[in-house]
């Protein structure tokens, strides 16, 4: 299992336009950052993302914590990304197959 905790911060310039009046964390931020914990874990892609649910959205300074599953036999992993027991994201992921 995969754990982290992470946050965007309030000043970042991904939030000038997403949105000015009411920011919002980017649901490809947020996927960039299971494929960057995958990374730091030593696990390689390329990746395929089977399956992507973003559930509520997350402002600046939100506290995120970023779940993954072990690998199936297949290598297919679950993520879930939660801010104070509140679901922000979920999704599956796998190894590209060429």
């Amino acid at each position: 299992m995969i754990q982290l905790r992470f946050s965007m911060p309030h000043g970042h310039t991904v939030f000038d336009g997403h949105f000015p009046d009411q920011p919002v964390v980017p649901g490809a931020w947020l996927l960039d950052r299971v494929l960057a914990a995958l990374a730091s874990a030593g696990e390689t892609g390329p990746w395929k993302i089977a399956s992507a649910k973003f559930l509520s959205p997350a402002g600046p300074d939100d506290s995120l914590e970023l779940r993954i599953s072990p690998p199936t036999t297949g290598g297919q992993r679950d993520f879930r990304i939660d801010c104070d027991g509140r679901a922000i994201a979920s999704g599956r992921i796998g190894p590209l197959e060429r």
